[in-house]
């Protein structure tokens, strides 16, 4: 097989899609933007080509790049695992006359209104949203569905550029700053109250190969507004207890719905007074470096699992669920540069059997801001055979390590 993959050179975990490519049998052709001459010597290890681009998320360039290729030689598959490429690249396999996540599945994960609207249409719980282009229609939902509004860009990521509104005057605020930084049209949302997860799947021609579900604590919009939270991601070991089945039923619901043929998916809920709430879906593997928690908590390569499927159309590998796994992310005390850490030694005697990874940037390091992510300052990946003893050492590490900035 033939396959080409999108940005191989960035972010740093897009080495790992491209060698597990590489390691089940496939030639790959990068299509980036770095020059050739600058790829890291591992990526290059693993490339049969490469094609330089001068913007990905640009259809046109990113189609002629492919139509080189294709000149030279057949092209089996095209295959995008950032958010921002996925709709470019559906675009760009129409053209190109390649298999792979349609433009109207594609469409779907990517405009958020549309998205819900689809869902609503076929029974599928989930909020109140609308896509507006003036104050005056924002206003007008607002009306209609009451405060709290949440406002965020049509095709964002998770929690990325979005706000919960709570007066007209904040709305006017809000929309405001959108229109500067460039949106001419945003989604708007019924807050919805309740607990926040997500259920993660790898479908191999349109069957679910594999299934995970995973808490916030707490939910993502207070986690990356408040300094003082050392806000924590947990994927659960205990998938069939009973209180999941509504989760996954509605999860392979949605997956067959958008008629997702082989694909990761990433798709957030809510569980609340309300029940059980779809809040979104996202072709691609979720962020915060989760998919290293599901192959250390299941005993799987999940980079090789993506890569059998795309290549080989299924999955070999069994998951473990031997392990819950979770990531806490600790944020300096301000903003500034890292001057030094306070219990490192004392969590590294008490847990340091259960600790994947750590990241704890050196002494000088400019801090970044607490919107900037979980994994933008400090972190810790633990795993533990006991999701409530996992809970409590991560409950540990955001009480007992300190980062200091100065």
């Amino acid at each position: 097989m033939h396959a080409l993959f999108v940005a191989p050179e960035f972010p740093a975990n897009q080495m790992r899609f491209v060698s597990a490519l590489a390691q089940v049998g496939a030639r790959v052709t990068g299509l980036g933007e770095a020059p050739a001459h600058e790829l890291p010597d591992a990526l290059q290890s693993s490339l049969y080509g490469y094609e330089r681009v001068s913007n990905v998320t640009d259809a046109g360039a990113l189609l002629d790049a492919v139509r080189r290729v294709q000149a030279r030689e057949w092209v089996d598959r095209l295959e995008a695992t950032v958010e921002s490429h996925v709709l470019t690249t559906a675009l760009v396999r129409r053209e190109a006359a390649i298999p792979g996540l349609s433009v109207e599945t594609a469409k779907l994960c990517r405009d958020k209104p549309t998205m819900k609207a689809f869902l609503r249409e076929r029974g599928i719980a989930t909020a109140a949203t609308r896509g507006v282009d003036s104050v005056e229609d924002a206003l007008g939902f607002a009306g209609e569905v009451g405060y709290p509004i949440v406002v965020k860009p049509r095709d964002g990521a998770g929690a990325l550029g979005t706000e919960v509104v709570r007066d007209d005057d904040r709305m006017r605020e809000v929309l405001g700053r959108f229109a500067g930084q460039g949106f001419t049209s945003v989604a708007l949302e019924e807050f919805v109250e309740g607990h926040e997860g997500f259920y993660d799947t790898l479908t191999a021609n349109g069957h679910v190969a594999h299934e995970f579900i995973s808490h916030y604590y707490p939910n993502v919009l207070e986690a990356m507004r408040h300094r003082w939270i050392s806000p924590q991601i947990v994927v659960t070991n205990r998938l069939d207890a009973e209180g999941y089945d509504e989760v996954k039923a509605l999860g392979r619901r949605i997956v067959e719905l958008f008629q997702i043929g082989t694909a990761p998916t990433h798709m957030e809920w809510f569980f609340g007074p309300k029940g059980l709430r779809f809040s979104e879906i996202g072709a691609r593997p979720p962020g915060v470096g989760h998919w290293d928690l599901y192959s250390a908590a299941n005993d799987v390569d999940m980079y090789r699992e993506w890569a059998d499927a795309i290549v080989h159309g299924r999955c070999w590998g069994q998951l473990s669920r031997q392990y819950a796994a979770g990531i806490i992310a600790v944020r300096p005390d301000k903003d500034g540069v890292i001057d030094h850490y306070e219990g490192v030694d004392v969590l590294q005697e008490r847990f340091g059997k259960w600790v994947i990874k750590a990241h704890l940037p050196e002494p000088g390091t400019p801090t970044q801001p607490v919107e900037a992510g979980y994994m933008a300052n400090a972190w810790v990946q633990m795993r533990h055979p006991d999701y409530d003893e996992l809970r409590h050492m991560l409950d540990s590490v955001g009480q007992t390590l300190k980062v200091y900035a100065r």
